[in-house]
């Protein structure tokens, strides 16, 4: 059986301030030329379809209308909402939509029943994980303590449970959307820590042929049958070296892989440039980045007068400017994004702590700092869907 494997569409997010609603239609036009002209039998789309739980109407259009060009073509889809959607306004008319062979599984309590699927070689059970909060799914598959590892793991034990009740030979497809040890994130992602964990380990899904995961936006191969598509277009600057793209993936009678990069259409290169401002203006080497979206971090250790204006005459596609002087500087001196960047909302509550009182937070503080942003995180899950 030969699937298709992507995720993380995103549709309604822009880059920066480009609207990528555009970006986003040719994609899906990719999609679907790709499922007919390399005889895709089945299609498989893992989590955050939208961008945010209520996306706006153009965003709504668009998925309306890459369903009916699937549908169309005949070929069944399988998709799980991600934790950028809002699950019960993803699931919403699923039945029926299930008749045009358009399967979104949503509902936790799904988990170990499977969209079964034939080919020549017999069945393969398509199992559907959504994005698992663990401070709200931890009852329904009875864990005693909210985490993303222990939540999967009872999920996946659905999974297990099911497929051996199944006819030998039947082969298994599991689709999540979930962050896995060994996986490369980007700055796009949202953060999904809990218990100051992020991360599961890939044996979670052992005992099945293929996983597709989604969640990180960086197409990667974790094992030979454990994989992220990644997102098929950049919404980070740190995506500027990724290669967007889709799996191909051939399902062998024996549940055997192989797998295919298929890319996707990007609308406009990345590139990240650094320099003073007057080197980045008249280095030749950088031609090749005029046509280019571009984030550039100025080094000049004075800020220069109108560095935007000046940059877009030779770079008129400068989406974002930085400033990281080269100069010697006390860490007084340094600025409040760069303290910040690339620290956790955990370790800044702790470097706060650490400041006001001259020592940071000892172990029992640390958990009531972790316990406050899980609540917290949980509560806005509860409230998007609630909208």
């Amino acid at each position: 059986m030969r699937l298709l494997h992507t995720s993380d569409w995103h549709l309604g997010r822009a880059f920066h301030r480009v609207n990528m609603l555009g970006a986003q239609a040719e994609f899906i036009g990719h999609l679907v030329t790709t499922v007919r002209e390399r005889a895709v039998d089945a299609v498989v789309v893992s989590g955050d379809v939208y961008d945010r739980a209520v996306p706006p109407l153009a965003a709504v259009e668009l998925f309306d209308d890459a369903l009916h060009r699937l549908a169309d073509l005949g070929v069944p889809t399988v998709m799980i909402s991600g934790n950028h959607d809002s699950a019960r306004r993803l699931g919403v008319g699923a039945g029926l939509i299930g008749r045009a062979g358009i399967h979104l599984r949503t509902e936790p309590s799904a988990a170990g029943t499977p969209v079964v699927l034939a080919d020549a070689d017999g069945e393969v059970a398509f199992y559907g994980l959504p994005y698992l909060e663990p401070a709200l799914v931890k009852d329904e598959f009875g864990v005693a303590k909210a985490g993303h590892e222990a939540v999967l793991a009872a999920a996946m034990d659905r999974v297990r449970a099911d497929l051996a009740t199944r006819a030998p030979g039947t082969r298994s497809v599991v689709l999540a959307h979930a962050f896995v040890t060994g996986g490369e994130p980007s700055d796009s992602e949202r953060d999904i820590t809990v218990g100051g964990v992020a991360a599961v380990p890939a044996g979670v899904f052992d005992g099945v042929d293929y996983v597709a995961l989604g969640h990180l936006h960086g197409c990667q191969t974790l094992t030979d049958r454990v994989r992220y598509s990644g997102s098929p277009l950049p919404y980070s600057f740190s995506e500027a070296a990724h290669r967007k793209s889709m799996w191909l993936v051939d399902l062998a009678a024996d549940g055997s892989v192989d797998a295919e990069r298929v890319d996707c259409p990007v609308p406009r290169a990345l590139a990240r440039i650094r320099g003073t401002l007057e080197d980045l203006l008249a280095d030749p080497d950088l031609t090749r980045h005029e046509e280019a979206w571009v984030e550039a971090t100025l080094t000049d250790p004075v800020r220069p007068a109108d560095p935007m204006a000046r940059l877009t005459e030779r770079f008129p596609h400068t989406l974002s400017l930085v400033f990281d002087p080269d100069r010697a500087e006390d860490e007084s001196e340094v600025s409040y994004a760069r303290r910040l960047a690339g620290r956790s909302d955990q370790q800044i509550a702790e470097d706060f702590v650490a400041h006001v009182r001259g020592a940071g937070p000892d172990p029992h503080e640390q958990t009531v700092l972790r316990d406050a942003f899980d609540a917290v995180r949980a509560d806005e899950t509860v409230r998007e869907v609630a909208r």
